[in-house]
């Protein structure tokens, strides 16, 4: 617990064998639970989050039958969570574990009800340009939409406060957008504060038209 408050971790994990060991090492001791979902991957991602499960009783691990997408896993892990803060990050390693207590902090001083750990890409290249076009195009998009300033609409690395969290119908990548429109409708005190990212060439793939289509789609419909 930090400051009387119990803190979920949500992970979900696709095909993340090699990297989620180590994020999974990374976690604070303050955190009181962490929901590893395995999102139906092909590799040794479930292995890995069963063995650490066994030897951190904070872990606990959930395997999905398919691959649903990111939303799909997130949903999975919320209705497990029983923290008064639940985070969400990715299992690919781009969150750094100790920047957690970065968006946990201005919760628990009742000073936001959602806090979005803004991106500063530091390391291993960086997007390329289709990438960074649609980020600038999507971002200012949920802005006219939301009527306020957000500076990073897409990070999946979030803190809510459990009052805010809200109800995910998205399966894929669309999720951030849901969440986000969500939470400010339900009147959310929205603070972004400074996070490091190391971005991964490698993981470009998993983004792709369809999604940006799927983003188009939440906008309108949330």
């Amino acid at each position: 617990m930090l400051k009387g408050r119990k803190i979920t971790v949500i992970i979900p994990a696709y095909n993340e064998e090699k990297r989620l060991p180590e994020v999974l090492r990374r976690i604070p001791d303050f955190v009181d639970e962490v929901i590893v979902v395995d999102d139906g991957s092909c590799d040794g991602t479930w292995g890995v989050a069963l063995k650490f499960s066994e030897r951190d009783g904070r872990i606990r691990a959930i395997r999905l039958d398919r691959n649903c997408g990111k939303g799909c896993a997130m949903r999975e892990g919320i209705k497990h969570a029983t923290g008064d803060v639940v985070i969400f990050m990715d299992a690919d390693g781009q969150h750094r574990p100790e920047e957690i207590a970065k968006l946990v902090e201005p919760i628990l001083a009742g000073e936001a009800d959602l806090v979005i750990g803004a991106r500063k890409v530091e390391e291993a290249g960086k997007r390329p340009l289709h990438r960074r076009l649609s980020n600038i195009i999507t971002t200012r998009l949920i802005r006219l939409k939301l009527r306020q300033y957000v500076y990073d609409t897409q990070s999946g690395f979030r803190a809510f406060r459990r009052e805010f969290l809200p109800e995910v119908e998205s399966d894929r990548y669309e999720v951030e957008t849901e969440m986000l429109i969500k939470a400010a409708k339900k009147g959310a005190r929205i603070k972004e504060v400074p996070v490091s990212m190391i971005y991964d060439p490698s993981r470009e793939g998993r983004f792709g038209p369809k999604d940006v289509l799927r983003f188009i789609k939440a906008l309108f419909r949330f």
